[in-house]
């Protein structure tokens, strides 16, 4: 029973596959009095392998905020949060969003430029929300 004054951390309930079929936490991260903690274990031989992770944690919580009530979508908040990632690890702004009458831009679009690596396996990525 919690004593008087006791505070109550409220934590995520493990997702059922994982209680179905085990496996390995590789990140836990919560705010207490407004800081950020995070437990992490060294889960990958490449450090890299880390950017591969946090994208496809970045893509799945796009997709729990344009599920809510939002006006944005699922594109337009999975580039606000990398464009906070980035300004938040130092990068320069590399270009200003652009302005509804400058939409129709002769500027050609950037290629996106696809980052592999032979020392690592790809993470299984899943979409399913959990059953509540």
């Amino acid at each position: 029973m919690a004593g008087q004054g006791t505070q109550v951390y409220e934590a995520l309930a493990l997702p059922d596959e994982a209680l179905a079929h085990g496996g390995t936490e590789i990140l836990r991260a919560g705010v207490i009095d407004g800081e950020l903690y995070v437990t992490a274990r060294r889960a990958f031989k490449d450090p890299a392998k880390w950017g591969d992770v946090l994208a496809d944690i970045a893509r799945r919580l796009a997709l729990i905020y344009s599920a809510e009530d939002t006006e944005l979508t699922e594109a337009e908040i999975l580039i606000d949060i990398a464009e906070a990632i980035a300004a938040d690890l130092g990068a320069k702004k590399v270009r200003e969003k652009p302005k509804a009458a400058k939409r129709q831009s002769s500027r050609r679009p950037i290629k996106s430029v696809k980052r592999t690596s032979p020392k690592t396996k790809s993470v299984k990525r899943k979409t399913k929300r959990s059953k509540r």
